[in-house]
């Protein structure tokens, strides 16, 4: 978590997101690719063949652009506002805990959707979205979204998915007749506080929470005491896919809150895994592709954006990564993702997920609430038991 403090007070949304965002100029036409494109994103989202040959979008886009495609992979929104402050990258795959952060720190350009064909076959519900787009100019094109799921072990459920996150938040004796201390973990980023928060809607209502990322301070000091008993039971803090997976597999864990994109590699893996939606709802990203506002080659970034909105693109990625494409038409026909995949990864949960967002000062359902960079402070506390 080295980069926390550094990345959130780089960016004005830490003390209250500026509604006088000025608006760079967008590229205007798009020219001859510059021959390379450099991208911040998820693990598994700019996938070229090497983990398995069937997911590749990158090898024929470098063929038919000569931009060469390199990939930066990140483990939390934090890092990659980190990496977007420092520079040297063209694109990111944003979730909307750092999308306003980098528009509010003029990391990220607006976007000309004129040189975006393909942005008229994008999800209504995602095209002028609040985490991209500000005074109704778009900084960022929607790439892939999904819930957090709750991951869990049918072993030790006894084959009956959990109902509820208590499983994670509460001490308790799971179904194979063992308790859940030790065995579960929780997400090593300060957003995860909302995860908290959304579980106090559900089982302290007293607490009036309307929005999980927008806390005053009575129901932030809740989230927190309820993290701070969870820290009893986590083994792990986690941030990385693969090292979750192999906990997992090999560490005895048994329930987290996680990706789709682990639950398919451990189900590919024949390992004893489920994922539910459990009836608290969960919180979730939708994650949005952002040009550097210092772009070095802006017309391959702008050939690679409308690139990954291709359906059979989307449909491959959100395959891979366990997600739901951002273009409709990706949910049929793709022989990856099948039909029902879409129905799978959450398409219809939409309304129910409480995605990602960046906590501020100057909120709409309290007025005053507990803002970022407070939520980065006290979540490395919460992690060393303070």
């Amino acid at each position: 978590m080295k980069h926390l403090l550094k990345s959130c007070t780089a960016a004005l949304a830490c003390l209250g997101f500026a509604t006088q965002v000025i608006a760079a100029e967008p590229l205007k036409t798009l020219g001859k690719g510059e021959g390379a494109v450099s991208i911040v994103a998820w693990a598994g989202y700019i996938e070229r063949g090497e983990s398995d040959k069937n997911y590749d979008w990158v090898t024929q886009f470098e063929k038919d652009t000569g931009c060469k495609v390199s990939v930066k992979t990140a483990a939390t929104s934090d890092e990659m506002v980190a990496l977007m402050n420092e520079g040297g990258f063209d694109l990111v795959t944003a979730s909307g805990d750092a999308s306003l952060r980098l528009v509010a720190g003029k990391r990220v350009q607006p976007i000309n959707v004129d040189l975006i064909p393909s942005w008229k076959n994008l999800d209504e519900r995602l095209k002028n979205a609040p985490w991209h787009t500000v005074n109704g100019v778009h900084y960022g094109v929607p790439y892939l979204w999904g819930p957090n799921v709750l991951m869990y072990n049918t072993d030790a459920f006894k084959g009956q998915a959990p109902k509820s996150w208590n499983v994670v938040f509460e001490e308790m004796t799971l179904p194979d007749g063992k308790s859940n201390k030790g065995r579960v973990q929780a997400y090593d980023g300060p957003i995860y506080i909302a995860d908290a928060a959304l579980y106090l809607m559900a089982h302290k209502p007293e607490l009036g929470i309307k929005d999980p990322y927008e806390l005053n301070e009575d129901q932030y000091k809740a989230a927190l005491d309820l993290l701070r008993g969870q820290r009893k039971l986590v083994s792990r803090y986690w941030h990385d896919a693969m090292i979750q997976t192999d906990d997992f597999k090999n560490e005895g864990v048994v329930a987290s809150g996680s990706w789709p994109f682990q639950v398919n590699l451990l189900q590919a893996d024949k390992q004893k895994i489920g994922s539910t939606f459990p009836d608290e709802g969960a919180t979730g990203w939708a994650d949005t592709t952002m040009l550097h506002a210092d772009s070095q080659h802006p017309n391959c970034a702008y050939m690679w954006i409308e690139h990954s909105l291709q359906p059979k693109v989307q449909g491959d990625a959100a395959a891979w990564f366990g997600a739901v494409p951002s273009v409709p038409a990706a949910c049929k026909g793709n022989e990856l993702l099948t039909d029902s995949g879409c129905a799978t990864n959450g398409y219809d949960h939409f309304d129910k997920i409480k995605f990602w967002k960046t906590p501020v000062a100057k909120c709409t359902s309290e007025g005053e609430c507990v803002p970022y960079h407070r939520w980065v402070s006290d979540y490395i506390g919460v992690i060393g038991g303070r």
